[in-house]
């Protein structure tokens, strides 16, 4: 079988998947778990067959033209390097270990074959993102994620949470995607194509009449998919869905095609120094906020949202400093521990049963009730907080060893101040990144909260999956740092001195200082805080999820959770906490910039509608239907009037006649 016809069945069968779930998951029951997972595991031979043959060659490019249209053909294109083989193989394994846990996860859920059959469809459409090598086709896979994301998110649709944040994350990520399209149409306009060849070529010709306003336009679009700020609010509320599709959308789709994106099209960017100059911007502040954020949230799964859109801003921060190998790096390393953590979130929400879905301040006694989520969890963390030899140290001192090298002035078409505006940001992130770890660590696994009844073993295809995902946690980033500059651009991915010894350093003082806070509050508290209410036995854990959603008191984005007086994020934020947990009050900002306005305008709109518009309408209407009244009434029907009518007017006529001829 060719590499073409591989790279085509990698996509396509998680697609068929997803059709043959919605159309027999109703009739036909028995095959929906199938369908579920053997599509994503069947992608996943392929995608390594293909990684295999490209091995960090020339790209395999491929293409049809689908249907004429002018003088900018769209087609059926394929280009796959070193980048798009690697990130596909990352998105199908991905994608089989959520579907191979949600089995366990949500195995009485009445809506499980329509959950299952758009995570595969999900995943078809994150493939054919990565392997498109035309805008338009990769525009379609970037649109269905979307529509795929409002479905998973809003699962539990019975909830305002859920309904509130699907909507929410639609709406937020469309928002980007106008500017998104009227970019894609500008860079093929100047190029000619929506081959991504071309658009390179052009680019590499000087070609590109606009690159800053092309540049920017992508940008916004990047925002919204990978939630950077300005556009990252969504993601923390996307958290009302299950946990599996947290992992998947946080992992390895959605969240990572942004960056992905910036990184096939990276010439683009480089063409505009102020581009990547917002970009680094963009970056720095992601990174820091979103940390900070983090470090001050209760509920264990918007945790580790504000880590995902943390290590996005490291991503991007590297494409910022023009190094797309470390970008990708990362992405591949981050996939793997962040599938674990929230898939072992999963497992703590089970086992903990809280009423406020997952406050860390009420969980208790869970280091022993959930020994596999308790290690690989540890694993995971420890990755997250770049800790050697675990995977997220050696891609996270990939990225600030490009800042440190750009800062440098030493990177073509990157300015000295984006590499400064990286290395800074990142370093400051890697102490609150290794603070709010440790936080989330003993809360989670050593907290005050009651214990809770045992609700009995959870399924074995979770816990199994757990300790998968824990190997590339633990090994990946040793093995790959090597490796993978052969599959990339060929420059170096070891860690540097400087960088290693500052970010290890500032990553063990932020573990230690949280360590430290954590015993000296803890140390004279007697009476936990207020308890977890338990499950029944046995529970299904997603039903746990789903009925936490519905019963729990503070809605998604409110801070309304009695703190625990053991939280160390509180004594080391001080009177920022109050800030960070409320995402600094960034969704109240826009509220009263961009939906009041918006509100208002509907409103005046409405009003002119009904009381001005319908008035002159109305009016217009009345006289004709007055007329019509006269003109009904004369019509009686009765011959005997009509007769008298006709002699009257005989009469007046006559009578008109002669006074006309009289006073002639």
């Amino acid at each position: 079988m060719t590499t073409t016809t591989l790279a085509v069945l990698v996509p396509l069968l998680p697609f068929l998947g997803a059709a043959a779930g919605l159309l027999l998951g109703r009739t036909a029951p028995g095959f929906v778990r199938p369908l579920a997972v053997l599509p994503p595991l069947a992608s996943l031979v392929p995608a390594a067959l293909v990684a295999v043959r490209q091995g960090g060659g020339p790209a395999l490019d491929a293409h049809t033209e689908l249907t004429p249209t002018g003088s900018v053909p769209i087609e059926l294109a394929l280009h796959i390097d070193g980048f798009a083989a690697l990130v596909a193989l990352l998105v199908a394994f991905v994608a089989s270990c959520v579907q191979i846990y949600s089995t366990g996860y949500l195995r009485h859920d009445p809506r499980y074959p329509s959950y299952a059959a758009l995570v595969s469809l999900f995943t078809s459409a994150m493939l054919l993102v990565v392997y498109s090598g035309d805008l338009i086709v990769l525009l379609v896979g970037w649109e269905v994620m979307g529509i795929c994301s409002y479905f998973l998110v809003g699962h539990y649709w019975e909830t305002p949470e859920a309904r509130a944040a699907s909507l929410k994350a639609f709406l937020v990520t469309k928002l980007g995607d106008v500017p998104f399209l009227i970019g894609l149409f500008a860079l093929a306009t100047d190029a000619g194509s929506f081959r991504i060849t071309s658009v390179l070529g052009t680019v590499a010709s000087g070609g590109l009449h606009h690159p800053t306003v092309v540049a920017l336009l992508l940008l916004a679009g990047v925002a919204g998919k990978s939630a950077q700020f300005p556009l990252h609010t969504w993601l923390p509320d996307a958290m009302a869905g299950p946990t599996p599709v947290s992992a998947l959308i946080h992992a390895a789709t959605m969240v990572a095609a942004g960056v992905y994106f910036v990184a096939r099209l990276l010439p683009v960017f480089e063409a505009s120094g102020a581009a990547m100059l917002v970009l680094a911007v963009m970056a720095a502040v992601t990174m820091t906020g979103s940390a900070l954020a983090a470090l001050a949230q209760d509920d264990i799964k918007r945790v580790l949202a504000y880590s995902t859109i943390g290590q996005l801003g490291y991503m991007t921060g590297a494409l910022a400093v023009g190094d797309r190998g470390a970008a990708v790096f990362h992405l591949l390393s981050h996939g793997a521990f962040k599938a674990l953590l929230f898939l072992a979130a999963g497992v703590v929400i089970h086992a903990a049963g809280t009423n406020s879905l997952a406050a860390m301040s009420r969980m208790g006694g869970l280091r022993d009730r959930v020994p596999d989520a308790y290690w690989t969890m540890t694993v995971a963390l420890l990755a997250l907080a770049a800790i050697p030899p675990f995977s997220g140290f050696f891609s996270k001192e990939s990225v600030l060893g490009a800042a440190e090298h750009a800062a440098g002035g030493h990177t073509a078409h990157v300015p000295g101040a984006a590499g400064w505006l990286v290395l800074v940001a990142g370093l400051i992130t890697a102490v609150l990144t290794a603070a709010y770890a440790t936080r989330l660590w003993l809360l989670a696994f050593y907290g005050r909260g009651a214990e809770v009844p045992d609700h009995g073993r959870r399924p074995l295809t979770m816990t199994v999956v757990l300790w998968v995902l824990a190997i590339p946690s633990l090994a990946f980033g040793g093995l790959a740092y090597r490796a993978l500059p052969g599959w990339f651009d060929g420059r170096s991915l070891t860690p540097t001195a400087l960088t290693s010894v500052l970010g290890t350093g500032l990553a063990v003082a932020g573990g230690l200082l949280t360590w430290g806070v954590w015993q000296r509050t803890t140390r004279n508290l007697v009476s936990p805080p207020l308890g977890a209410v338990a499950a029944h036995p046995g529970a299904d854990p997603g039903r746990i999820e789903a009925e936490a959603i519905a019963t729990h008191t503070p809605a998604y984005g409110d801070i309304a959770y009695a703190p625990d007086p053991a939280d160390p994020g509180r004594v080391l934020l001080g009177p920022l906490h109050r800030h960070a947990a409320a995402g600094f009050h960034l969704d109240a900002v826009y509220d009263a910039l961009f939906v009041r306005p918006v509100r208002a305008g509907a409103s005046l709109v409405r009003f002119l509608d009904r009381e001005v518009v319908d008035t002159y309408v109305g009016a217009a209407g009345a006289l004709p239907r007055l007329l019509g009244a006269a003109v009904r009434r004369a019509q009686t029907g009765n011959v005997q009037t009509y007769v008298s009518a006709l002699l009257a007017g005989t009469v007046v006529l006559a009578v008109a006649v002669v006074l006309v001829a009289t006073g002639a």
